[in-house]
């Protein structure tokens, strides 16, 4: 594996655009050095990439990221950074948890909003008959 990755090898690697590699870049999430105009990501920038991608795939916010991934520079050998992460992590499957009682309540309520158009429209076409 190389030490240093190009904008093309990453959007590619990760399935994202430039434009969210930059916007990373500007949020201060990833650092990459520059050799002109061209932008040369390192490992750090790699694993910081991934870790965020997979905090936005759970649906943590950029600020959310951003606080675990500046703990990594506290030199404790990551400790507050994962009880910090365990920490979100429990938060945000609370907010999930919610978030899937929410749905099960819509779904059954959708069902049974079906249910009840179909008698009607069976109670309609029966009189029509």
């Amino acid at each position: 594996m190389t030490n240093t990755f190009t904008i093309r090898q990453l959007t590619k690697e990760f399935s994202v655009t430039a434009r969210t590699l930059r916007f990373y870049e500007d949020e201060k999430l990833i650092a990459p050095e520059r050799r002109g105009q061209t932008r040369i990501y390192s490992l750090r920038d790699r694993a910081r990439i991934i870790l965020i991608l997979r905090g936005r795939r759970v649906g943590f916010s950029l600020a959310e990221m951003r606080e675990i991934l500046d703990l990594y520079d506290i030199k404790d050998g990551g400790v507050t950074q994962l009880v910090h992460a365990r920490r979100k992590f429990e938060e945000r499957i609370a907010i999930l948890e919610r978030q899937k009682i929410d749905i099960e309540d819509s779904l059954g309520e959708l069902r049974r909003g079906i249910t009840n158009i179909d008698m009607a429209l069976a109670k309609n076409q029966a009189a029509a008959e």
